[in-house]
C-alpha cells in the first residue's frame, strides 16, 4: 500500500506540473454579495472573473444582490450550474372577459443555456402558454391546464388548475406567452390569471387555493442556468485549459466548452491554480480503517496502517500474527534488507557527488564557451559603473518558460528566439535564448548584454540580468505588454487607434533615444538595426528601443568603424552595406525608413507587394515631387489640420534617407525638429479649439514664433529650397 501510495503522490506531482492555468483573479476580488458566495470563474470587477468570456462577469448592488444582467443570482456551482431567480409572466381578466394585464417575458442569457433539469410550469384554469427557445436549436413546446371549479388535491401538477412540461438544454433565448381560453369568465371568482413561468425541478408545490388566485403571491422561481469555459472540448484545449492544480477537465454536459473538477480525494474550486486542497480523510472520520489499525493521510487519499505484530487481512483491517517464528525470519529478511539498502545508497551518494561535480564543471565550461570571462573582462574594463545584472540558474529559466514551450514564444528573429517568462514572484519577464553557432555570434550576444548594461534610458528596455550556465546563453529583460510597433502598423493588432498625435510622440521617443546612444551615453553606440519589428510599446504606447544583438561600441576617438555589415534589408543604410563604415549616420537612415513607416501605416506593406524592386524611400520622394503625398500617407492619420505638420514629418524622413551619409542631420538634430514639430502640432490643435483664448493668452507671441523658425530649431525643415526630395537624396 505504501507503494501504491508513493505511485499516487507521483501521479499528482506530475498532474501539477503540467498544469497550464491561463488567467487567475487578482487576490483583493470581492468574496461574497449579500448571502451568496462569489467563485470563480465569475467575478463583479476586472481582474476578477474570467475576462475571455463576459458571461462571467456578475454585479453587486446597493442591497447586495448579485445579478447576471438584471437577473439575480443565488448560486454558483464549480459543477458548472448556475442557480438565479427568473420573473413569471401572466395574463389577467376581469369579470366581463377583458384584458386587464398581460406580461409576457423574453429573457436572453448570453453565453449561459437552460439547464434539462427545468419545467415549463402553466398555473391556470382553462388555461395554455408557449414557449419558444432559440440556442443549440430551435424549440417551441406549451402546456394545457383544465378545469371549471376550484381544484381540491394539493400538490399535484398533472393538468387540472397546474401543467408542467420538461425542456431541454441549451437555450440561450427564452419567450414566455400565456393565454386563456374563455378569458377566465367562467372560473373569473377564484382564478382571475393565467401564471407561465420557468422553475426548477421540485421547486414548485402546488396550492390550487392559493396559487389560482394569486400564485402564493411569486413574482419570481428558481432557475438552473448551465456554463462552460469556452468553446472546445478538453481534447481540443490540450494542457491550457484554465483548470488548477489537482484538478481534471471534463466535456461541459450542455455540448459546448469543458468544465472542471477535482481529482479525487482532493476539493476546492478547480478553476484556481491551488484551489483543490487534499481532504485528511483521517480527521474527517472519511476513512474505513478499523482498530487496531491506524489511518494515515496521503495526498488524494488515506492508507491503513498495523501496528507492530499485526498483519493486514483485507486494506482497511488487521490481525494479530499466530505464529512468532515469523519474527526471526523477518529480522533476517530486514536485516538483510538494510545491509543491502545502506550498500544500494553508499553508491548513489558516491554517483550523485559525481554527478554534481560534472554538472559544475559542465556550467563552468559553458559559462566560458559562452563569453563569460569575455563579459567580465569587458565589465572590469569600463570603469566605475552603477551596473546591476541579475545572474539566472538554469533551474530557473526552465521553471519560468514552462520548459521552453512553444507557446510562451514571444518572437523570433536573426538573433534568437524571445519567450515570455513568469519568475517565482509572477513578475513577468522577457527572456531571450540566443542562437549561437559561432564565436562571432558569442561576440554579438555579450556586445547586447554590455550595450545595454551601460544604457539608463526611459525608452530602452531593460536589461535584469543573464545566465550563461546552459549550453544557449539566456538574457532576462523587462516585458512589454502590447506589441511592437510593427504589429501595430502591419501585424496582428494591426490598430487604428495610432493617430497623428500617437505616432508622432513615438517618433520623437525613438528619435531621442537614438540621440542618446549618439551623444549622451557614455560610450557612442550605434544601435545597427533600427526598424519597427525592434521598437516595442507599453500599455500607454510609449516607445521602448530593443534589440541591441547587433549594437556596436563607438570609441570616443573615432567617428566610425570599419564592421561586417549586419542589418535588415529595407531599413539598412546603403553607404553603409556598400562600404562597411558604421557610424551614426546608418541609424539616422534606418530611423527614417521608420518615420516613412509611421506616416503610411499599412500602405507601406502595398507599396512592398506592388512592385518589388522599388522601396518605401522611392515611393515617398516621387509624392513629394509630384505633390500626391495624401495619396501615401495612412488614411487613420492625415485630416484637414493636420496636411502641413505631415508634409513636414514627410520632408524630414527624406533628408534622413539620403544615399550620402554627411548628408544626412545628426540625430539629436532629427530629435530637436520632430519636437518642435509637436510643439507646433499642439499648437495649431489648440488654436483651432480655442482661437480667441489662444490670441488673448499668447499675444503676440505665436506670430513671433512663426516668423523666426531658428528660435525653435526648425529652420532646416521650414526652407524648403535646401531640401533636395529626389529618389535617393
Amino acid at each position: 500500500m505504501k507503494v501504491q501510495g508513493l505511485i499516487l503522490v507521483a501521479i499528482f506531482l506530475y498532474l501539477s506540473c503540467i498544469q497550464v492555468v491561463k488567467s487567475q483573479p487578482r487576490k483583493d476580488c470581492q468574496k461574497r454579495c449579500g448571502n451568496v458566495t462569489i467563485e470563480y470563474p465569475f467575478g463583479i470587477s476586472p481582474g476578477c472573473y474570467y475576462a475571455e468570456d463576459s458571461s462571467f462577469k456578475l454585479t453587486c448592488n446597493e442591497t447586495e444582490t448579485l445579478s447576471f444582467g438584471n437577473i439575480p443570482v443565488t448560486n454558483i456551482s464549480y459543477s458548472g450550474q448556475l442557480r438565479v431567480r427568473l420573473v413569471r409572466s401572466k395574463v389577467c381578466y376581469d369579470s366581463q372577459g377583458n384584458e386587464t394585464e398581460i406580461k409576457s417575458r423574453r429573457i436572453t442569457l448570453k453565453n449561459l443555456t437552460l439547464s434539462e433539469h427545468n419545467k415549463f410550469t402553466v398555473v391556470g384554469c382553462n388555461s395554455y402558454a408557449f414557449l419558444e427557445m432559440f440556442g443549440v436549436d430551435k424549440y417551441s413546446t406549451g402546456c394545457i391546464s383544465i378545469c371549471d371549479s376550484l381544484p381540491s388535491k394539493n400538490g399535484s401538477c398533472s393538468g387540472e388548475g397546474c401543467c408542467q412540461t420538461p425542456i431541454p438544454r441549451g437555450s440561450s433565448y427564452v419567450q414566455v406567452s400565456p393565454s386563456s381560453f374563455d378569458n377566465h369568465t367562467t372560473v373569473h371568482q377564484f382564478n382571475p390569471c393565467t401564471y407561465a413561468f420557468l422553475v426548477e425541478n421540485d421547486k414548485f408545490d402546488f396550492q390550487p387555493l392559493e396559487d389560482l388566485k394569486d400564485l402564493q403571491n411569486m413574482t419570481m422561481f428558481p432557475v438552473l442556468l448551465d456554463w462552460s469555459i469556452g468553446n472546445q472540448t478538453c481534447k481540443q484545449v490540450g494542457n491550457k485549459s484554465i483548470c488548477g492544480a489537482n484538478s481534471e477537465c471534463f466535456d461541459s454536459t450542455r455540448g459546448i466548452g469543458y468544465n472542471c473538477q477535482c481529482l479525487k480525494g482532493f476539493e476546492g474550486n478547480p478553476y484556481l491554480r491551488d484551489g483543490c486542497q487534499d481532504i485528511n480523510e483521517c480527521n474527517n472520520n472519511r476513512h474505513n480503517c478499523t482498530a487496531p489499525s491506524t489511518c494515515e493521510n496521503m495526498l488524494g487519499g488515506f492508507q491503513c496502517n498495523c501496528p507492530s505484530g499485526y498483519r493486514k487481512d483485507s486494506p482497511n483491517s488487521c490481525t494479530p500474527k499466530l505464529r512468532p517464528e515469523y519474527f526471526r525470519w523477518t529480522q533476517m529478511f530486514l536485516g538483510t534488507t538494510i545491509g543491502f539498502l545502506l550498500i544500494v545508497l553508499g553508491v548513489s551518494c558516491i554517483q550523485q557527488r559525481m554527478k554534481h561535480r560534472r554538472d559544475t564543471e559542465l556550467r563552468q565550461q559553458f559559462f566560458q564557451q559562452n563569453g563569460g570571462g569575455m563579459l567580465i573582462q569587458r565589465l572590469s574594463g569600463a570603469g566605475p559603473s552603477n551596473v546591476d545584472v541579475k545572474i539566472f540558474t538554469e533551474e530557473g529559466m526552465k521553471e519560468a518558460t514552462n520548459g521552453y514551450d512553444d507557446s510562451r514564444i514571444l518572437g523570433q528573429g536573426g538573433q534568437g528566439t524571445v519567450y515570455k517568462g513568469i519568475l517565482p514572484d509572477d513578475s513577468i519577464v522577457a527572456i531571450k535564448k540566443a542562437r549561437l553557432g559561432d564565436n562571432s555570434q558569442v561576440e554579438q550576444f555579450i556586445n547586447e548584454v554590455l550595450v545595454l548594461s551601460q544604457i539608463n534610458h526611459r525608452n530602452v528596455v531593460k536589461l535584469l540580468g543573464c545566465c550563461l550556465e546552459t549550453e544557449i546563453p539566456l538574457l532576462v529583460y523587462e516585458f512589454i505588454n502590447s506589441g511592437t510597433l510593427f504589429d501595430h502598423l502591419h501585424g496582428s493588432i494591426c490598430d487604428s487607434s495610432l493617430t497623428w498625435e500617437h505616432r508622432l510622440r513615438i517618433a520623437i521617443e525613438v528619435a531621442g533615444t537614438l540621440a542618446y546612444l549618439h551623444s549622451s551615453a557614455s560610450i557612442p553606440i550605434i544601435h545597427r538595426d533600427v526598424k519597427t519589428a525592434n521598437i516595442l510599446l507599453d500599455e500607454k504606447l510609449t516607445a521602448k528601443v530593443a534589440d541591441f544583438g547587433a549594437s556596436r561600441l563607438i570609441p570616443m576617438d573615432q567617428e566610425q568603424l570599419t564592421t561586417m555589415v549586419q542589418g535588415t534589408l529595407g531599413y539598412l543604410d546603403p553607404e553603409y552595406y556598400n562600404t562597411g563604415l558604421l557610424n551614426e549616420k546608418s541609424d539616422v537612415y534606418s530611423f527614417g525608413v521608420v518615420l516613412m513607416e509611421l506616416l503610411s501605416g499599412q500602405k507601406a506593406l502595398s507599396f512592398e507587394r506592388s512592385q518589388t524592386s522599388k522601396h518605401i524611400v522611392t515611393y515617398f520622394a516621387n509624392a513629394m515631387k509630384e505633390n500626391r503625398l495624401h495619396e501615401i500617407i495612412d488614411s487613420q492619420v492625415m485630416n484637414e489640420y493636420n496636411q502641413r505638420e505631415i508634409q513636414e514629418a514627410a520632408k524630414i524622413a527624406l533628408v534622413c534617407t539620403r544615399v550620402t551619409g554627411e548628408e544626412r542631420p545628426k540625430m539629436k538634430e532629427v530629435a530637436a525638429e520632430l519636437e518642435a514639430l509637436r510643439v507646433k502640432t499642439t499648437k495649431h490643435k489648440w488654436s483651432d479649439q480655442y482661437p480667441e483664448e489662444i490670441e488673448h493668452l499668447l499675444g503676440g507671441s505665436i506670430l513671433s514664433a512663426q516668423g523666426d523658425t531658428s528660435s525653435i530649431g526648425y529652420d532646416s525643415i521650414k526652407n524648403e529650397k535646401r531640401l533636395d526630395i529626389e529618389a535617393g537624396r
